[in-house]
């Protein structure tokens, strides 16, 4: 059975004090959970503090965007190896707010993905589409596109390491999410995709997981869902009680599957 993972995506907020407190607060209410890969992606300035208090626990360290790029003069941007170095395993790359507000496109992020995998971190690859889109019934065409052109360099035996995350615009910090239906019909055509590409074998065993909106009292129902692994967590994740009954009620579902 794929292992669910929630990441949590800490977006602009935290300052390095903060970040301790918070990452502080989440290791000590969830040490015991194992059936759940447990992700924290601070803001760069608080990925140092972060990985020194969750080191050597069942937590592990994400950033949330990287260039393609192993060095260079690009002011302002962070190369995987950084990332690397300072202690992260997971990525986000291609998150829907990079794609509004920064022009990312598909084309860099899929530049962003074989990078990643290049250094050894794991992508989490974002997609999703926007409401107009849903609304004309364009759903389908925009997900095949992000997946399809965002994994088009990623091999079989890379695929693995990538996680996908079934993002759709119109529910990220909206406070309206997907039903459980609308989500698992479209965790269920990714994997179609992926199995097409790369064979029913190993997309099986590729983790999809489901964001916008996702909060303690919606996680159940969602990761009940066949092809739902687990949620990349953007609002609930910077506050200590949501996000740890989150993760809490994930496994306690998880443990009934």
């Amino acid at each position: 059975m794929r292992r669910p993972i929630i990441a949590g995506n800490w977006k602009m907020n935290k300052t390095s004090e903060e970040a301790i407190l918070l990452s502080n607060g989440i290791k000590r209410d969830l040490f015991d959970i194992q059936n759940i890969e447990i992700v924290l992606c601070p803001p760069f300035t608080s990925l140092s503090d972060v990985r020194d208090v969750i080191l050597d626990t069942n937590i592990i360290l994400g950033a949330q965007n990287m260039h393609w790029q192993a060095e260079g003069a690009f002011t302002g941007e962070i190369a995987p190896g950084m990332l690397k170095h300072i202690g992260c395993k997971y990525v986000i790359i291609g998150h829907s707010e990079r794609r509004i507000y920064f022009g990312e496109t598909n084309e860099t992020v899929e530049k962003k993905v074989r990078a990643a995998l290049k250094e050894n971190l794991s992508p989490i690859l974002c997609v999703g589409e926007k409401l107009k889109e849903r609304e004309n019934g364009k759903t389908f065409d925009v997900v095949s596109e992000h997946v399809e052109k965002g994994l088009l360099g990623v091999g079989e035996k890379e695929i693995l390491d990538v996680v996908i995350a079934y993002e759709p615009v119109w529910a990220i910090g909206t406070g309206k999410n997907a039903t459980p239906d609308q989500a698992q019909e479209v965790h269920k055509f990714i994997r179609g995709i992926l199995s097409d590409k790369y064979g029913k074998e190993i997309s099986d065993n590729v983790r999809i997981q489901y964001g916008g909106s996702v909060n303690p009292d919606n996680i159940a129902d969602l990761i009940k869902e066949k092809d739902i692994d687990g949620a990349l967590v953007g609002g609930a994740s910077i506050k200590e009680g949501s996000f740890v009954d989150l993760v809490k009620r994930a496994s306690d579902i998880v443990k009934e599957k």
